[in-house]
């Protein structure tokens, strides 16, 4: 009888498995009757058979033991749960109340489900394409994990609403966590470990990478070499929408909460265990001169997956894949009413320069007052906006005010129309606004500088003229890819200068400071009329060149305490994280993107200089082996392009997947957040430009796209009050009382968030 059963099930379970495909997805009921011998996951190859899964089944009478079907390996839910078991002694998982959960608390949960991973790989033998392909497919709500898994990542019950949610959440209503915070970043390419589950990648031979200062100080030495039309406005725009998209969640020190975790100067028990320090050579050009040997850097922390999957180790992201201006206005509703005034939709601002008739600052940060900041002096105070690292460098801190400024201006002016709105709605229909604004800006000014009109088309990015663009794809995750927040949006770095210049309302050179001097320390903003001289600088001076040449204020002096000769390396960073996250190599990116591989570094003439290819040579066993950030910016660029073909193509997917991805996308018909045909119009006449006008006290002309340089015929010099820069008519968001009040605010604001259901 037994015999019987067992072939039955067995042919059964052969029907069931798709043709092509290596396993079957869902759990098999034909397991049911047997309870906790049911099989999570079919293997439809001979793997190494859980002894504990055979000898279960045989105690229990069991069909079969797993290796005996055919040449099929069953692992099944008790295994699962037993590896949950051993992890759960090894992994301690902290559970917050109120379901607040911390980047340390959503780490422990990686933690467990890596350790649970590894487990099962290990005992099952499983090959790198079944950890990655296949082991996700688990449905881990069937086994112990449910029990620690967040609620926002196993189920959300999502309505549709015009406001977004600051978190992300319910962006596509049928992923409600793609593009949401606190998610895993999502993978273009199979990670690279060279253990296939966790540690950082090394050579193809099996031999250590060369070690990322020497990438860098080989690679990317400082030869200064200049863009001739892209102004610094395009690198303080690309950090500020860096600074929208991506921070990767990792140990941070628990003095001021922005540095890694200290590594370098601790006794191998005290270091924290994310360590993953970058060793420096005795013989280094630099940083021989103080003895410094070491540098600290730490590994990003585990990610847990929609629905606590299994499977390799995944770093995540602490902000939204989308373009929702998180930089003004923060990623929970805590931060936001914090960064709020309470009335009239307005956010909380700095009247310091109120008796001069110059507009505001940021507000103070008063909480954590070094986060982030390098102080002088205790009565010394940084600034506070929608996200912490807006005191990186004095540029980012411009563009938060700017912006911040920019809400206020267009509340008002949403209160003058509408002056029976509450500070909810002036709030959120502001905030809509200005996140269209943003969205407008980066491809319409933005991208198009970076990419060029032939990438901007083939990928779908150039924006409509008029009507609406009915391009969403409830399909596409939006998510930030790894590889365009480790690699390709760090290509900024190399148009870094070694100096920030300010200009005068006149267009004439006042002065410059070192960047390393502006990092962290935005203090020259208290000084009145010294940001419209910044921003006059960042129109007029020149950015340096997209190449493989970066100044060494960043690889020699990023983050420079004060009176200190040396700091940390920038391009080191870049490397060591894209090796910490698995990310594959250069040349897997360039096959990706359609372009030729190469076994010889030889054949990589062409796509860079001469001179770059024999740098490789020198320091690289394998073009295999090359850092995709290190060779996406020494690629020559694309026609009409600031960027290298990889790079670009990276760079075009992921904003292509933002807005075909985005439910709140601003050109969108059919939506409830969707803006009415007239709205859209007065949306499409944002310019940075007129944004810079209406939001600076000196400025009166200005170049049509600030972005690149001023060209009396291309890119005329214009007055602020000119019909050239037109602004937006908010009259068309005029609403009669009689039509607010017979409503029934079913877009009211507490109603668009979704419920976590348990």
């Amino acid at each position: 009888m037994r015999n019987r059963f067992a072939n039955a099930v067995r042919a059964l379970a052969l029907l069931l498995l798709p043709w092509g495909e290596a396993l079957q997805y869902q759990p098999l009921d034909i397991y049911a009757s047997h309870g906790s011998e049911e099989c999570a996951l079919i293997l439809d190859s001979p793997g190494r058979s859980s002894l504990y899964d055979y000898t279960y089944n045989l105690l229990r009478g069991g069909a079969f033991p797993p290796s005996s079907v055919g040449s099929q390996t069953c692992i099944t839910y008790d295994a699962v749960n037993r590896a949950f078991v051993e992890a759960s002694k090894r992994v301690h998982v902290s559970m917050p109340k109120n379901e607040k959960w911390r980047p340390e608390d959503l780490a422990s949960v990686g933690e467990l489900l890596l350790d649970i991973s590894v487990n099962l790989a290990r005992t099952y033998g499983l090959t790198t394409q079944q950890i990655e392909k296949y082991l996700p497919q688990i449905d881990t709500s069937k086994t112990l994990i449910r029990d620690v898994c967040p609620a926002f990542l196993s189920t959300v019950e999502c309505r549709p609403g015009k406001y977004r949610r600051f978190d992300g959440l319910c962006t596509n209503l049928e992923h409600p966590t793609w593009g949401a915070s606190l998610s895993p970043f999502v993978r273009l390419l199979s990670p690279r470990f060279s253990d296939g589950m966790n540690a950082p990648r090394i050579a193809t031979s099996g031999n250590d990478l060369p070690l990322s200062r020497v990438v860098s100080r080989t690679m990317h030495p400082d030869e200064g070499f200049h863009d001739h039309a892209g102004t610094v406005m395009v690198i303080a725009w690309g950090q500020f929408m860096d600074h929208d998209y991506t921070l990767t969640a990792t140990p941070l020190d628990a003095m001021n909460r922005n540095d890694p975790e200290e590594c370098c100067n601790r006794a191998p028990q005290d270091k924290n265990p994310y360590c993953n320090e970058i060793q420096i050579p005795e013989d280094d050009y630099f940083f021989r001169l103080f003895k410094v040997r070491c540098m600290d850097f730490v590994r990003a922390f585990p990610g847990v997956r929609p629905g606590c999957r299994l499977g390799s180790r995944v770093p995540y992201n602490l902000l939204t894949g989308v373009l929702d201006g998180n930089t003004v206005y923060g990623i929970s509703d805590e931060f936001a009413n914090k960064l709020r005034t309470g009335y009239a939709g307005l956010l909380r601002m700095n009247p310091v320069f109120e008796e001069y008739g110059l507009k505001d600052l940021l507000p103070l940060k008063l909480d954590i007052p070094d986060e982030g900041c390098t102080r002088p002096n205790r009565s010394m105070y940084c600034f506070e906006a929608g996200e912490i690292r807006v005191n990186e460098q004095l540029v980012l801190t411009c563009m938060h005010t700017l912006m911040a400024r920019e809400h206020n201006r267009v509340a008002k002016a949403l209160a003058q129309v509408n002056p029976h709105w509450d500070d909810e709605t002036l709030f959120q229909e502001a905030r809509r606004i200005v996140i269209a604004e943003i969205q407008h800006i980066t491809y319409n000014e933005f991208l198009p500088i970076l990419l060029g009109k032939d990438v901007m088309q083939k990928f779908g990015l150039l924006l409509e003229k008029d009507g609406y663009w009915d391009g969403f794809d409830p399909n596409v995750n939006p998510g930030v890819i790894d590889a365009f927040a480790a690699a390709a949006f760090r290509f900024g770095h190399s148009l870094l200068p070694t100096a920030v210049e300010r200009w005068s309302k006149a267009h004439k050179f006042i002065a410059s400071k070192r960047l390393s001097d502006l990092i962290r320390r935005p203090f020259d903003l208290y000084r009145a009329g010294v940001f419209d001289e910044y921003f006059m600088g960042l129109m007029n001076q020149v950015a340096q060149a997209m190449d493989d040449s970066i100044t060494q204020e960043v690889t020699n002096h990023l983050f420079k305490k004060v009176g200190a000769k040396h700091g940390m390396d920038l391009v080191s960073f870049n490397m060591q994280r894209g090796r910490e996250f698995g990310i594959p190599g250069y040349m897997e990116f360039r096959k990706f993107c359609g372009l030729p591989g190469a076994e010889t570094f030889e054949e990589l003439f062409g796509s860079m200089p001469n001179e770059t290819v024999r740098r490789y040579l020198s320091i690289f066993e394998h073009p295999a082996d090359v850092d995709l950030w290190s060779g996406g910016v020494s690629e020559r660029p694309l026609p009409e392009s600031m960027l290298g073909p990889t790079f670009a193509c990276i760079i075009a997917t992921q904003f292509s997947n933002s807005r075909r991805g985005d439910r709140f996308w601003y050109e969108l018909p059919n939506q409830p957040s969707s803006f009415t045909p007239e709205q859209l119009q007065e949306v499409r006449k944002t310019k940075l430009a007129r944004v810079i006008c209406d939001n600076t006290d000196l400025i009166d002309t200005i170049q049509i796209y600030p972005m690149v340089l001023p060209d009396h015929e291309i890119n005329p010099r214009v007055p602020c009050k000119s019909g050239i820069l037109p602004s937006i008519d908010f009259s068309k968001w005029a609403e009669f009382p009689q039509q607010a009040y017979a409503q029934d605010y079913a877009n009211d604001y507490s109603g668009q968030y979704g419920q976590f259901v348990k």
